[in-house]
């Protein structure tokens, strides 16, 4: 949820339990093989019984004893790992089984058996090499493992709990489907980075509350919304929150989602979406400010400067305090050309080589809130955020922020041959900034302190 994310959703959540519901499987079928309707597998060679497999031990081998499945629970999200896949490889760190729709067991594997799903529109199916397949059907595929301490595997990577897998006219979908706790676990470390030291663990901490209650607006505030895709809750990047399964867990952010389990940021007696972003550059901004959306009141100006001193900020030792990045005439061409389109209307031959580019007027927190970009063909004008992604070289990265100034150098013939962009900070700049947050740790802050101070107003609570 840095700085490259759009605006937040900032609704209120409902408190949700955590009733886990559970029904028995379907009938059992033979240890890697495909079950089709009607109880017969497809033969195309001899079942893959693990117990035969010399070495075998008996805690690596799924028993013809059908375990109990467990269905999602409230608490549960959804991330989507991949949305436009054309084929999915999964396997498993234990035994495991895949489900169809109906949760009858389609396959049941060993670790190392590895299963192809495909799809023909919006059926699936799965193969395994030079082995069997099981029919095409509608629905969703999903993959559980067997045992608590055997992970998922999809495109190289460990997950906890299940892996979803649907269809639609023209992508495969992929989603992790895990408790909000579980799922904290790999989100924490990589947002907040790390490993972080003993004195900067309120930070972390922090990270993770921020975090979840994040996820649980997500979860709760467009149920029923047509605007909620019915595949998945979450995205696994930066325009959700980076997450990456279990792979990515460490013992210190660990120790902070299981130190903060259930808290959250609540204003008014209800859950709060918590932005936050990677470095304020001295002053966080308000969502208007940003975001072309309305104030919310624990969502305001905050200052981090460390009292006392003059020119001494609490995120003042992130990498991107402070920056520099500059463009060839020919560079910042290419940028509007490409980007701008996106944005503003431009004209049909493009929006023309550019003359100036100007500051047309600053926020109450010093960021640009419009750009005046002037060409051979036209004046175009850019508000908040979006300057972020025209300002990119070559597609690649956004500006690292809008609270920034301008040296431009003009060419005799009027168009600019250097563009230097001098900036501060590194993401939108609402609400926790996460050196900030950092810095604050280290010199003694607790986790509720950082978050009462970056979101005004606010408690910490619990959800039941």
């Amino acid at each position: 949820m840095k700085g490259t994310r759009g605006a937040t959703l900032l609704v209120a959540a409902l408190l949700v339990g955590c009733v886990s519901k559970r029904i028995r499987e379907g009938p059992p079928i033979y240890k890697g093989e495909p079950q089709v309707p009607g109880g017969v597998t497809g033969a195309a060679r001899p079942p893959r019984d693990s117990a035969a497999r010399p070495g075998a031990t008996p805690g690596d081998i799924p028993t013809d004893e059908a375990p109990r499945v467990r269905v999602d629970g409230a608490r549960d999200v959804r991330v989507a790992l991949a949305t436009a896949a054309q084929g999915a490889a999964l396997d498993a760190t234990g035994p495991w089984r895949l489900f169809d729709a109906r949760n009858n067991v389609l396959v049941r594997a060993r670790a190392g058996d590895t299963w192809t799903v495909e799809r023909r529109g919006r059926l699936l199916r799965a193969t395994i090499l030079g082995g069997s397949a099981t029919p095409w059907l509608e629905g969703a595929f999903t993959l559980r493992t067997d045992r608590d301490d055997a992970f998922a595997l999809f495109a190289g990577h460990k997950y906890r709990g299940a892996l979803r897998l649907t269809s639609n006219d023209s992508t495969l979908v992929v989603v992790n489907v895990l408790p909000v706790e579980a799922y904290l676990r790999g989100v924490v470390p990589l947002e907040i980075g790390g490993p972080r030291a003993p004195n900067e663990q309120a930070a972390v901490e922090a990270q993770a509350i921020a975090a979840r209650s994040y996820t649980f607006v997500r979860l709760s505030s467009a149920e029923g919304s047509a605007s909620r895709n019915a595949n998945y809750d979450m995205l696994s990047g930066v325009s959700d929150q980076v997450y990456g399964g279990a792979d990515a867990e460490r013992p210190f952010s660990d120790q902070a989602v299981a130190t903060t389990a259930g808290q959250v940021i609540t204003y008014g007696g209800r859950i709060v979406s918590a932005p936050y972003h990677s470095t304020c550059g001295g002053e966080t901004a308000s969502p208007e400010e940003v975001w072309k959306t309305g104030p919310e009141p624990y969502l305001r100006r905050v200052s981090d400067r460390i009292p006392g001193t003059a020119d001494r900020y609490y995120c003042d030792q992130a990498p991107r305090f402070a920056w520099t990045r500059a463009f060839t005439g020919d560079e910042l061409d290419a940028a509007v050309r490409a980007n701008l389109h996106s944005y503003v209307a431009v004209p049909s031959g493009g929006p023309g080589h550019v003359r100036s580019v100007a500051v047309d007027q600053r926020t109450p927190s010093g960021r640009v809130a419009r750009l005046a970009i002037g060409t051979d063909r036209g004046s175009y004008v850019l508000r908040g955020n979006d300057i972020r992604y025209v300002l990119r070289l070559n597609g690649g990265e956004i500006l690292n922020s809008t609270y920034f100034t301008l040296e431009s150098e003009v060419r005799r013939d009027g168009g600019i041959s250097r563009l230097v962009v001098r900036g501060n900070g590194y993401g939108h700049g609402i609400g926790m900034c996460q050196w900030g947050a950092i810095g604050r740790s280290r010199a003694g802050q607790s986790a509720r302190s950082i978050l009462a101070t970056y979101y005004p107003g606010t408690s910490i609570g619990t959800v039941n």
